[in-house]
Formats: C-alpha cells, sequence, structure tokens
C-alpha cells in the first residue's frame, strides 16, 4: 500500500502543468487587435457617410499601431505571430479602409475607373507590406546607415497622404477636394510611392540633439494645441510637410551611400579605418517598417 501511494505521488509530480502565454506577449497583440477594430470602425462610419469621425478612427489606428511594436519590444514581448498580426491591422487599417472611405465619399461617381484606381491603391498597399516583411527577414544582410529609411513610403503615412483630399476638404474649397480627378491624383501617385525603391526617413528611433529637447517638447505642446482647436488643417499641413521630407530623405540616402562606398574604397586601399566603422550619421539611429 505505501509502495503504490509513493508510485501514486510520484506521477503526480512528474504530470507536466499546461504553460500559460506571458502577459508581455499578449499586450502588444491586444493593442494590435484594437488597431483593427479601430480601422473597421472607420469603414461603418463611411457607410453612414460620418467621414470626420472616419478619418479620426483611422489616426486611432495609427497612433496604436505606432505603439505596439514599441511596447512589444519594451515587454520584451516581439513574436512571429504578432509580426504577422501587425501586418494584416496595417493592410486592414491603412490600405483597405482609406480605399473604401474614397469610393464612398466621391470615386464612385467615376464609374470604373474610379473602382480601378481604389484596386491600385490597395494592390500597391499589399505588395508595400509583403516586400516589407521579407526586407525584415534578411535585414541582417542591410548595412547599417540603411536602417534608418524605410523603401517607399509606409502604409500608415500612405493612409494618411491618400486621404488629404477629404481632410482638407473639410476646412477648404471641399468642391475642389471632392472632385474625382483630384482624389485620382492621389490614389495614383501614393500608390506609385508605396511601391517604389524611393527612401524615406525612418522615425522610430530618431536621435534628438540635447539643445533641441526643449524646444520639441514646446512644440509638441502647439501641436496638440492646434490639433485640438483645428485639427483638419493642422493634419492637412502635417502630411503637406511630410511630402516636404522625401526629398530631403533621398538626398540623405544618397550622401551615407557614397560615403559608404568611399569607406569601403579606402578600406580595400589600406587608407580607412581598422575596426572599418561605417559613417557617423548626425540626426537618425539604425531602423529598417
Amino acid at each position: 500500500m505505501i509502495g503504490r501511494r509513493r508510485r501514486f505521488q510520484s506521477s503526480r509530480r512528474r504530470t507536466p502543468r499546461l504553460k500559460g502565454l506571458p502577459f508581455n506577449k499578449i499586450v502588444p497583440n491586444v493593442m494590435t487587435i484594437l488597431a483593427l477594430c479601430a480601422g473597421l470602425t472607420a469603414i461603418r462610419y463611411g457607410l453612414r457617410a460620418e467621414f470626420e469621425r472616419a478619418i479620426i478612427a483611422i489616426f486611432l489606428a495609427a497612433a496604436l499601431d505606432g505603439l505596439d511594436g514599441r511596447v512589444a519590444r519594451m515587454l520584451k514581448g516581439t513574436s512571429q505571430f504578432g509580426a504577422e498580426l501587425d501586418s494584416l491591422s496595417d493592410f486592414v487599417c491603412f490600405g483597405v479602409t482609406p480605399a473604401i472611405l474614397l469610393y464612398l465619399w466621391t470615386m464612385n461617381t467615376a464609374g470604373g475607373l474610379g473602382w480601378a484606381l481604389v484596386l491600385l491603391y490597395v494592390v500597391c498597399c499589399g505588395l508595400r507590406l509583403a516586400r516589407f516583411n521579407t526586407q525584415l527577414m534578411g535585414e541582417k544582410d542591410l548595412p547599417s546607415w540603411a536602417y534608418n529609411y524605410f523603401t517607399g513610403v509606409p502604409a500608415p503615412a500612405a493612409a494618411g497622404l491618400v486621404l488629404l483630399p477629404m481632410i482638407l476638404s473639410f476646412e477648404i474649397a471641399p468642391q475642389f477636394f471632392s472632385k474625382p480627378l483630384v482624389v485620382a491624383v492621389f490614389l495614383v501617385a501614393v500608390a506609385v510611392l508605396m511601391v517604389s525603391q524611393l527612401p524615406t526617413f525612418s522615425f522610430k528611433k530618431m536621435k534628438v540633439p540635447n539643445r533641441a529637447v526643449l524646444p520639441l517638447m514646446v512644440g509638441i505642446g502647439v501641436l496638440a494645441a492646434f490639433l485640438v482647436t483645428n485639427p483638419w488643417m493642422t493634419l492637412g499641413i502635417l502630411g503637406l510637410l511630410y511630402i516636404g521630407t522625401i526629398p530631403f530623405g533621398l538626398r540623405s540616402f544618397r550622401k551615407l551611400e557614397r560615403e559608404a562606398i568611399q569607406v569601403a574604397e579606402d578600406r580595400e586601399a589600406g587608407e580607412g579605418p581598422p575596426d572599418g566603422d561605417p559613417p557617423e550619421e548626425t540626426v537618425l539611429s539604425s531602423k529598417p517598417q
């Protein structure tokens, strides 16, 4: 009897327990799902012609999309599942949803051509996200200076750019910005920018000089005040400013590329630094989305 009891107790001790999912891996995925829900809610508002609320829902999705990755890295909860879920959410929130809103808003009056342009934007968004995922898998092959840039315009920024006509129409010249021809130009241009090889700044790990920290904080406070008092004009200006950074991103990328080539040539000639450090960057730090 005693031997049986001991064997029974030992078997109970050896019984494996079910392992739960760590909480730090759940939080980022919950934020991604909330972003997906916000994007889908924007479609609901669009069906009810409440386009201002739809834009707010998309920007809420963009804010959550910008935070979930940072929270995952901070909590050390990054996972392949989370990366795939984030990509799916980006496609819905920043690819499908803006296209549907623009079609419901004005592109439906352009007939089949309007639908074709909407499809073009969605397809290019899917291709851009697929290319980004493959770049993440091979990011170790990228030079260090190239991590500061995206290849093409990222999906959240593309959603904001393609919705600029609608955003500006809330404040100025609604009859002009609601024309299908104007919206068509934005659809085609943003679609091309997404799938292009154009380097654009990645602001995820920007280094701010110490002397610029205080002015930056003041500027953020002023920006928040304008977002509250005049949100649509402020968002429109921010979108135009982002467009203005694209030439500077290309110029900076080409400059660093030339410097890297020069360093490699000097190293081969025996004139470069023995440690082979890449060229120093003044503002941005390394990062590949």
